[in-house]
């Protein structure tokens, strides 16, 4: 439908995948209407790039836009009042191991990067996988991981301290590091 122009993709987009895509943008937003703001942004940002994009996964894609979409809400609103937050925690956490990018060739290394994380990924057992996911993907607080996990806060720390360790590890036996 993206690719006729049909306005029904964006209704059927919102249908489908509406629910979590707002959750998403809630864990980093932290509000309703924010995550609301946040997913029709989105849906814009898509309905501008498809067509000529073609994305062979279209949820991972809208969700990579909403991702994107309330990251930027996120650091705009906080560029003003640097305060702490579970979203700059997290990033804190990861910058050790990802640079920044401001050129191509440092984005396509990046690529090779993100590649090599979906492995590392895969290769763990599903509640690790999950633990990582929620916290650097949902930005999701220590507590409300420790809650749904049913882990101490104590315990979440550590084995995400653990993962970030295996991952440089794995990273740098890439040649990535």
């Amino acid at each position: 439908m993206f690719y006729n122009r049909d306005e029904q993709a964006l209704k059927e987009s919102v249908n489908l995948y509406g629910a979590l895509c707002r959750s998403v943008a809630r864990s980093i937003l932290e509000s309703n209407e924010d995550a609301e703001e946040c997913m029709n942004d989105a849906l814009l940002s898509v309905w501008n790039a498809i067509p000529p994009a073609k994305p062979p996964n279209y949820c991972a894609y809208l969700l990579k836009a909403v991702r994107n979409t309330a990251l930027d809400m996120y650091k705009k609103r906080r560029r003003v009042k640097r305060g702490g937050g579970q979203v700059s925690q997290a990033l804190d956490e990861l910058s050790e191991i990802f640079p920044a990018s401001d050129n191509v060739e440092q984005e396509l290394e990046q690529r090779e990067l993100m590649t090599a994380v979906t492995a590392f990924l895969k290769a763990l057992p599903e509640p690790q996988r999950n633990l990582f996911i929620c916290r650097y993907w949902q930005a999701a607080s220590i507590a409300g991981l420790a809650e749904q996990f049913g882990m101490t806060e104590g315990h979440v720390k550590v084995t995400l301290s653990r993962l970030r360790k295996k991952l440089q590890k794995y990273l740098g036996e890439e040649g990535l590091l």
